[in-house]
């Protein structure tokens, strides 16, 4: 596994080099490494996810220069780890009657449990896109602000879960920022029969992001600076199965692209 990191130092010596001779760079050998330590299971001929990609890579990195899930840090965890707590509670079945639903909810094991988890990127869920078309017999394509989205994460709004036997309530909050933080914008619903995106328009500031709502607080007088500015953006093209991936990485004489799928935004100190 070290051979990805080998592989990925490299190119970002050549990537970055001011002493470059050539305009481009290659990333043939770094692409070599990725296949060799997925297993395969990210390929060169074969178009992947995205998101899959970014959290596998993240982790490998992680792991091959020896970090752990808990104790031991590695840059990668110092640059983009946060942590959040989680708030979960389990729901009656909904066909139950409502008599046999209050005993329930007075059961311990329906009650609200909390834990803490780190991550690496927020996941952030859009609203689902609408199925009407307008006078011009044209899709609609929505619009929601940035800010709509992360609520997810004001440790106030709740969203039911659902898995093949039980259902349950979900809200989230921060604590701890990292100082790189990425943001997923969740665009593909998947099921046993197709692959469905969500073409909605994610509006975001590209800088200036302060995230201090969102942090419980008890935490917010420990994070003197909360405020972030975009330095990156992937866009997905085209259709889920056959789409390719654009990158946008902010230049001081240029301006990014704000409504992406995977958003990297830096800490502003």
């Amino acid at each position: 596994m070290f051979l990805l990191v080998q592989r990925f130092g490299e190119l970002m010596r050549k990537l970055w080099n001011p002493r470059n001779f050539k305009a481009h760079v290659s990333p043939h050998e770094m692409l070599q490494a990725v296949v060799l330590c997925s297993k395969k299971n990210f390929q060169i001929t074969k178009q992947g996810d995205g998101v899959d990609f970014l959290s596998w890579f993240l982790n490998a990195l992680h792991s091959a220069l020896g970090g752990t899930k808990k104790k031991k840090k590695t840059i990668v965890t110092d640059v983009f780890q946060g942590s959040m707590r989680i708030f979960t509670k389990k729901l009656p079945h909904p066909d139950l009657p409502a008599e046999e639903k209050a005993q329930l909810l007075q059961n311990t094991e329906y009650q609200e449990m909390m834990v803490e988890s780190t991550f690496m990127y927020l996941t952030l869920d859009l609203p689902t896109a609408p199925l009407y078309k307008d006078e011009k017999e044209q899709l609609i394509i929505p619009q929601v602000p940035l800010f709509s989205i992360l609520a997810k994460f004001n440790g106030a709004t709740e969203k039911e879960y659902k898995t093949y036997k039980e259902n349950f309530l979900k809200r989230f909050q921060l604590t701890k920022l990292p100082p790189y933080l990425i943001f997923c914008i969740k665009r593909f619903t998947k099921n046993n029969f197709f692959v469905e995106k969500n073409p909605t328009i994610v509006n975001f500031p590209i800088t200036n992001v302060d995230l201090r709502e969102y942090l419980s607080e008890e935490v917010q007088a420990a994070h003197a600076n909360t405020t972030y500015d975009l330095i990156a953006n992937i866009v997905h093209d085209g259709k889920p199965s056959e789409g390719s991936y654009r990158i946008h990485v902010l230049h001081h004489v240029s301006v990014a692209c704000p409504w992406g799928g995977v958003l990297l935004i830096k800490g502003v100190n």
